[in-house]
């Protein structure tokens, strides 16, 4: 039987809407930072004086020196972890005394304590989860200082199979409200029906007293469109009285919007809902939730539909850290990464394997993405030391909860995933621990399918499957028997939660192009196979032994219209797991881009299949030996065929044969331009070459963003391109490259997206890859321009100003 989902979905806005009802107020800036303990550090006299000061989102870990010897391993990326301490003071007015006020954290990792003037107010051990506590027993106001500390304890490693950073790592705020008001997350939006006259939602609100008497209260919503129009407003004369009791109330509230525009990940239409609530005649709150609104189902045979349109779910596995940036999560360097996963193709992201800063699924809402929210890498079986599985049997409900309280109202959430590849899978205590975590998602959100993402496909042998639970059933790899799924799951529906595991390093070819290397080899302890400077090819033509290569897992779900789509490992490189390399290797392989966000070859064959418009892609670069015979590959589209050339001289007329997704001529090197051109019915589609360089000569600045805003957080990322004298890239370049920066701007990161680098994030100086690096300028609260200096010995130097308004 076909299931429909359909929701119209709100995020909670971080905005002061009036000061006498609800303020919300970004508690970023100032903090004093020291990585170390001190058990004293908690009480309201300890001397910080000497303490480094700091702004959040902050990962101490990310600004130490790489080393072979630290307890998080190369799977970890190689970092050190420890005790780090922050506090931080602040004043409040004599007005807000008759306020509640809460502090709230986006995610702290890990095993974090908080403490308000001395007053130990609890702790939290997942590093992925967001959570609050009330202040208000413990606060001083007037000209008396409150003191906050929070001891943050990443010590006891491994406890990750990928870098996790360390520290208050996403946001904080302070959250004052009436005594009256909507509780944290405290309102659901569901879409009863649509149709093109008319959705009917229904918005569910819960209200928070710490009045000790029943107060009579009203809720009135009113309703707006994206251009801020009013669409639809409460009749204040009819509503209904109700009563605070027992410190809370539930209204649930429906409301018919005219002519509903659709959110898609096309049109990623959005909503706000004002939620007003009215107590002895005063405004008492205003919350505001934006939403979207949208059906959609899984079918047994014919996939996935999003408004009852078919959509092949074309998505990527991403972890959280932002490359030289780590895990301090910033908006400008999130949406840079979607932005790039966008022009790919990319419709969908899994946030592997944890929730993710707030702000992420903000930004899918926007641009049109839809999100598989992962909850959990382990239950009661660990993968690590020191990992979740030791908390999960205290904490596990109330994490799950939150995740989905917090994040059910975003239009791009999809789906939930209780778990990664969870060892439960083989012992029959799955069976009962998946019955739990789904009935506690269920009671929460019952307008979205739940899933796990499972590696035993043997549904004998999978005791998750056999609860039998899960509303999609999630395969990881085995991609070779995803054409059997409907005969060996009867009436299931299926999803390919993590694919490919394919593994390249950017602008490295190895011949010849069509033999596969499985690096490494299942069962080999020890990977002696590779390249000795740890390189891998970036033909497509390297694999993990559990994985496949991208071209073959695509091929087949594009095949088959039961398969609804699929979540590649990986979008980006990512910090840790540097399969197959063991130390100075200290990050991934399997990016689709590497991890200073500088494409590979592979992301233009999902982009010649993803998208529309014309695609012409021909690699490799053109600086080898003479006599050397090079495998040249082309990726295109909306063409039947490609030329190429050699000097002028044609070297053939290539076509895709069969399922093929690319094409190849074997060519003896010569020095000079490689031409390809793209043509349908005979007339030229695209064409693109690329010419033997010469030696470096100068440097060239691009930067992504040369308007930023000057708030302190944004971003402006600046490729630094080695060039020869007539502007080409030249491909093996690997000079340092030393930066200054004047102005009002600091430099946040360096990089190059080489997996061995063991340079400093944090230097102004960076050694060039392939031709490339990356420097990452952040604007420090001024308006007025920046401008970056890239320099090296024997080179023309580059410039770039960047603006700061």
């Amino acid at each position: 039987m076909k299931r429909i989902y359909i929701l119209a979905a709100g995020i909670f806005l971080v905005n002061i809407l009036y000061a006498q009802a609800r303020a919300v107020t970004n508690f970023n800036k100032g903090w004093k930072f020291y990585l170390g303990n001190d058990s004293t550090a908690s009480q309201t006299n300890f001397n910080d004086t000497r303490w480094r000061i700091l702004n959040l989102p902050h990962d101490w870990s990310i600004e130490l020196p790489f080393d072979e010897k630290a307890p998080a391993t190369t799977q970890g990326g190689a970092l050190p972890g420890g005790v780090g301490w922050y506090r931080k003071d602040f004043t409040l007015p004599s007005s807000s005394k008759n306020k509640n006020i809460f502090i709230e954290f986006d995610g702290v990792y890990c095993n974090s304590e908080v403490w308000i003037n001395g007053h130990y107010l609890g702790k939290r051990a997942n590093g992925y989860i967001s959570f609050r506590y009330d202040l208000t027993p413990y606060l001083k106001f007037g000209t008396e200082k409150n003191i906050v500390a929070v001891k943050v304890d990443n010590s006891q490693q491994p406890n990750s199979r990928w870098y996790s950073g360390s520290g208050i790592y996403r946001n904080v705020r302070l959250v004052a409200t009436n005594p009256i008001a909507v509780a944290q997350w405290g309102t659901f939006i569901t879409t009863e029906a649509i149709n093109e006259k008319q959705a009917v939602i229904q918005l569910r609100t819960v209200l928070n007293s710490s009045l000790k008497e029943r107060d009579p209260c009203f809720i009135y919503t009113d309703i707006y469109d994206a251009s801020g129009k009013l669409i639809h407003k409460d009749n204040r004369q009819t509503n209904d009285t109700l009563l605070i009791y027992d410190s809370w109330l539930r209204q649930y509230k429906t409301i018919n919007i005219p002519a509903p525009k659709l959110w898609s990940v096309d049109r990623p239409y959005l909503y706000k809902a004002v939620t007003t609530v009215i107590s002895k005649g005063k405004i008492t709150d205003e919350y505001s939730t934006v939403f979207g609104i949208r059906s959609f189902y899984f079918d047994r045979e014919k996939g996935f539909f999003l408004n009852n349109r078919s959509l092949k779910i074309k998505g990527v596995c991403m972890h959280h850290d932002l490359g030289a940036l780590g895990s301090a999560f910033n908006i400008a360097a999130a949406k840079r990464q979607l932005i790039i996963l966008k022009d790919m193709g990319c419709n969908a992201i899994r946030t592997s394997h944890n929730p993710p800063a707030p702000e992420l699924l903000d930004l899918c809402d926007q641009m049109g993405f839809l999100v598989m929210e992962e909850a959990f890498d382990m239950w009661k079986k660990k993968k690590n030391k020191f990992d979740y599985y030791s908390d999960f049997e205290a904490w596990h409900k109330t994490d799950l909860e939150d995740m989905v309280k917090r994040d059910r109202n975003h239009p791009s959430v999809l789906m939930w995933s209780i778990g990664n590849e969870i060892r439960e899978q083989f012992d029959s205590t799955g069976i009962a621990i998946t019955k739990e975590l789904v009935s506690i998602v269920k009671n929460l959100d019952n307008t979205r399918p739940v899933t796990s993402a499972l590696t035993e496909i043997d549904t004998l042998k999978n005791y998750i499957y056999q609860a039998r639970a899960l509303d999609v059933v999630g395969w990881n790899y085995n991609e070779t028997l995803y054409p059997e799924f409907l005969k060996k799951y009867p009436g299931q529906k299926f999803i390919a939660s993590e694919t490919t595991s394919a593994i390249a390093t950017r602008g490295h070819y190895d011949m010849s192009s069509d033999s596969v290397r499985i690096w490494p080899e299942k069962g080999q302890k020890e990977f002696k196979n590779g390249n000795v400077d740890y390189t891998v090819s970036a033909y497509d033509n390297a694999k993990a032994y559990w994985g496949s290569t991208h071209e073959a897992t695509w091929k087949i779900i594009k095949k088959y219209d039961f398969l609804s789509g699929l979540f590649v490992w990986t979008g980006f490189d990512y910090l840790g797991e540097p399969t197959p390399y063991p130390w100075p290797a200290r990050s991934s392989y399997f990016g689709i881009l590497d991890l200073a966000g500088f494409p590979k070859d592979i992301y233009y064959m999902y982009q010649s299949e993803w998208i529309s418009k014309p695609v012409l892609h021909l690699f490799p670069h053109w600086n080898w030996q003479p006599g050397k015979i090079v495998d040249v590959w082309a990726y295109y589209n909306n063409a039947d065929e490609v030329e190429l050339f050699l000097n002028g001289r044609s070297l053939g007329i290539k076509k895709k044969i069969n399922e093929g997704l690319h094409v190849m001529w074997r060519v003896i090197y010569e020095p000079g331009t490689l031409k390809a051109i793209s043509r349908k019915n005979g007339k030229k589609v695209l064409a693109r070459a690329i010419n033997t360089t010469g030696k470096p000569a100068k440097i060239r600045l691009v930067a992504d963003r040369q308007a930023i805003h000057a708030n302190g957080n944004d971003l402006s990322f600046v490729t630094v391109q080695i060039i020869d004298d007539k502007d080409n890239v030249v491909p093996d370049a690997g000079i340092l490259v030393d930066f200054g920066i004047t102005g009002n701007g600091f430099i946040a990161g360096v990089d190059n997206g080489l997996q061995t680098s063991l340079e400093s994030f944090k230097a102004s100086r960076r050694n060039a890859f392939n031709g490339l690096c990356l420097a990452i300028v952040q604007s420090n609260n001024k308006a007025g321009t920046i401008v970056l200096k890239a320099s090296s010995r024997g080179l023309k130097p580059g410039s770039i100003v960047i603006v700061a308004k």
